[in-house]
């Protein structure tokens, strides 16, 4: 005979409504278990990854997510808050890495070639497979970016977002603010096609690997200190900044 089920009143505010079955947003509602979990599994049986939960509180008390259910519980749970500090409550994660830098799952390439132009230490390769982005995130102590929610369930991974923006640039903005980027932005400083870190180079020692005309007008060159290709001002210059541009960030 099967021991009876134990039950707790869960509910769920703001965006992490999106994760649940409809009929379970924005209201509270009945959740049934057998044992004593860890609260951390109903929470993403329910759908919610982890890395987007900031805050829960059962029967009012801040708790980590290795607290134990016993039934009879009511559960809150809040997700990232982007103006409050909660420092004088229990915060789940870990503290923000130090310096931001990002590993992307396989659909998130041309989002991966923003983050490095303005500058981001972004991981991408088109074949990464989900072990991989998780081992790289804990290794590297990377963020992890994704439209894959079961991505983020992986317990190896501490930081991480859910990307709500299907549209790239949209995407871009979407990080910015939620890691509150604005103020660590730094143009070009990484190429935007291996990762690796740009640099100036004397406009003399390149003279044969650029055309003519180019040498002639332009006088900043910089050079791609992992894959060596060359950078110079151009006519894309001009519509990578109206594409930037028109979310918000400003290119010198």
């Amino acid at each position: 005979m099967d021991a009876p089920l134990n039950h707790a009143e869960f509910r769920f505010y703001e965006e992490l409504n999106d994760f649940l079955a409809p009929e379970r947003r924005y209201r509270g509602f009945d959740y049934a278990f057998p044992g004593a979990p860890a609260i951390k599994d109903p929470i993403e049986a329910l759908g919610v990854p982890h890395t987007e939960v900031d805050l829960i509180l059962v029967d009012g008390e801040s708790v980590p997510f290795g607290h134990r259910l016993r039934g009879g519980e009511r559960v809150a749970v809040y997700p990232v808050f982007e103006a409050f500090d909660l420092t004088p409550v229990y915060r789940l994660r870990p503290r923000p890495l130090r310096e931001p830098r990002f590993v992307l799952d396989v659909h998130l390439g041309r989002l991966a070639a923003y983050l490095r132009l303005l500058g981001f230490d972004t991981a991408y390769r088109n074949d990464y497979q989900d072990i991989e982005i998780a081992g790289i995130a804990l290794h590297e102590q990377r963020i992890v970016l994704t439209r894959d929610i079961g991505l983020l369930k992986h317990n190896a991974i501490s930081h991480g977002a859910f990307l709500r923006a299907t549209q790239p640039m949209r995407q871009l903005r979407e990080v910015l603010d939620r890691f509150q980027l604005e103020g660590m932005l730094q143009p070009f400083a990484r190429c935007a096609l291996c990762n690796g870190v740009v640099e100036l180079v004397d406009k003399t020692g390149i003279r044969d690997e650029v055309p003519a005309k180019v040498y002639a007008q332009c006088e900043d060159f910089s050079r791609c200190t992992h894959c060596h290709r060359l950078f110079w001002p151009g006519g894309h210059y001009e519509r990578m900044k109206q594409q930037f541009s028109s979310v918000g960030v400003q290119l010198p």
